[in-house]
């Protein structure tokens, strides 16, 4: 198990992250510089209070400028506050601080997403006697459209989508984001069977009469990896492609790099309470048996035929190891590869542009090929 980091540590991460990666893409220097000189501990709660201080103004600006019709920039004020409700509730909401400032995240981006071209939709999809909630963009311009399944993972929720849905969209592809199992509001936790969701949410798409239910796809980033990988084998003929961007399928879930990977030098903090939440238990010895159940290959669906897939990493991810991007392209359908230096999911400035390039070209550009 990795060394959980001190609070000088996780300040330095911060600020190097601010305006580049993940839930810190959208953070202000000035609003971060605000929140790391109030931060005099690593007390969850804290966090929580720090981050939802600096969103406050921005939520308060964005209802004002939306009463006086000035939508484009209530939409900018919106995003920032929801992006600083993200950061508070970081990486998971396991206390009641950061849950409350999940919902509001969520509260946040949807006033944004009212704004969105095309607008968001927040549609409950009916999921036993509970409902799945997921966020849809898709033209009305009477066209049926391809549409990507887009998710993140432990840490990266729904709404974390923004900046992907936005790349999809430019490309001319609707998008659908959701929970992966055991994340956000998904209503089911982590478990061999938790697939169940994202068959769920196909089900619902393809009684759409703006959806093209022959162009649907997955991408799975992260720990969503996985479940984009095991759903080009459960949905190989109703999915027309999966992205596979830092995703484990079998030495991820043994139990040695469990405990190598958790609090990897490459995780900003709570990386075992993440993972714990997933699966619904409170420690590193509880976790250990249903975390190993998720194997692909124990489950034996590596040599079962799946849908076109595309495979990415960083060739050096501590989180994942790129020994299960190699073992997906040594068994079943042949399947696409790109791998990227550095460090998980291979971050640099080409990797969302091949992966857009190659969904744009499985979905659209093939029709004509």
């Amino acid at each position: 198990m990795g060394r959980i980091k001190d609070l000088d540590e996780i300040k330095a991460m911060v600020r190097e992250r601010t305006g580049r990666r993940n839930v810190f893409r959208r953070a202000q220097r000035d609003d971060v510089v605000s929140v790391l000189a109030n931060l005099s501990s690593k007390d969850p709660e804290l966090w929580a209070r720090q981050w939802a201080r600096v969103a406050a103004p921005y939520e308060e600006r964005g209802a004002e400028l939306e009463n006086l019709g000035k939508f484009a920039e209530a939409r900018q004020a919106y995003t920032q506050a929801y992006a600083y409700y993200a950061i508070a509730r970081y990486p998971t909401p396991h206390t009641p601080g950061k849950l409350r400032c999940f919902r509001k995240s969520l509260d946040l981006y949807e006033k944004a997403g009212k704004y969105f071209d095309p607008p968001l939709q927040r549609i409950e999809i009916p999921f036993g006697e509970e409902t799945l909630p997921i966020y849809l963009r898709i033209s009305q311009d009477g066209q049926k459209h391809a549409v990507v399944i887009n998710f993140g993972g432990i840490d990266s929720f729904k709404a974390e989508s923004y900046d992907y849905d936005d790349g999809l969209q430019a490309a001319g592809l609707a998008t659908c984001a959701l929970d992966m199992p055991g994340a956000g509001e998904c209503p089911l936790k982590a478990s061999p069977t938790a697939e169940s969701v994202f068959s769920a949410v196909l089900d619902y798409l393809e009684t759409r009469s703006d959806v093209d239910p022959q162009r649907l796809a997955i991408m799975g980033r992260s720990f969503g990896g996985y479940w984009a990988a095991k759903m080009a084998y459960v949905e190989a003929r109703r999915l027309r492609a999966a992205v596979v961007w830092g995703g484990g399928a079998h030495y991820f879930f043994q139990e040695q790099w469990l405990r190598q990977s958790t609090n990897a030098e490459s995780y900003l903090m709570d990386h075992d309470i993440a993972r714990w939440r997933l699966f619904g238990v409170d420690s590193l010895e509880a976790l250990v048996k249903p975390w190993a159940a998720l194997s692909l290959q124990d489950q034996g669906w590596l040599d079962k035929p799946s849908c076109p897939m595309l495979l990415v990493n960083g060739k050096n991810d501590l989180q994942t190891p790129i020994a299960d991007l190699y073992l997906l392209l040594e068994h079943g359908t042949p399947k696409s590869a790109r791998i990227f230096p550095g460090g998980h999911m291979g971050q640099t400035p080409e990797t969302f542009p091949t992966i857009v390039k190659w969904l744009k070209t499985e979905l659209i550009q093939s029709r004509y090929l």
